[in-house]
């Protein structure tokens, strides 16, 4: 089983984040037991950041036994029609009090990004934004 891995989940363990860290390492842990982790350029380039040069990061990944697997041309495309039609779906929000419209956050593609990566190269994703995997990447399996 091929198991991608969203960057919230990492970052609960590197950073660490108390309320998720256990539930995270956990989820890491039960999954690396049942298949390979894999991550796209999006999640390693925000693991990046984190550390102080490539070779450690690339130390972390070993030491995880998580690969980057590089997105395609399917998984990039299918990620572009998603965001295309989250852009196209967005109603402003009206302030009750000017009448003036306002426009929500808008969701990066960097998410849309790794959830068809997720949809084309995993059997699911490890992650905890589940909502927003749920609402845009419905034919995806997301454990977190």
């Amino acid at each position: 089983m091929i198991i991608a891995v969203d960057t919230n989940i990492l970052f609960d363990i590197l950073l660490p984040d108390e309320s998720h860290v256990l539930n995270s390492k956990r989820l890491l842990d039960e999954n690396a037991l049942k298949g390979q982790l894999i991550i796209c350029e999006i999640v390693y380039a925000e693991l990046a950041s984190q550390f102080g040069s490539e070779k450690e990061t690339k130390a972390f990944l070993s030491d995880t036994g998580i690969r980057l697997v590089n997105s395609s041309e399917q998984s990039l495309a299918a990620a572009g029609e998603r965001w295309r039609a989250h852009a196209k779906n967005r109603k402003p929000f009206i302030c009750p009090q000017c009448n003036h419209p306002l426009q929500l956050r808008q969701r990066v593609l960097s998410d849309f990004i790794i959830g068809a990566h997720a949809l084309t190269h995993a059997e699911q994703l490890l992650s905890r934004d589940r909502g927003f995997y749920r609402t845009y990447f419905k034919d995806l399996k997301v454990k977190g």
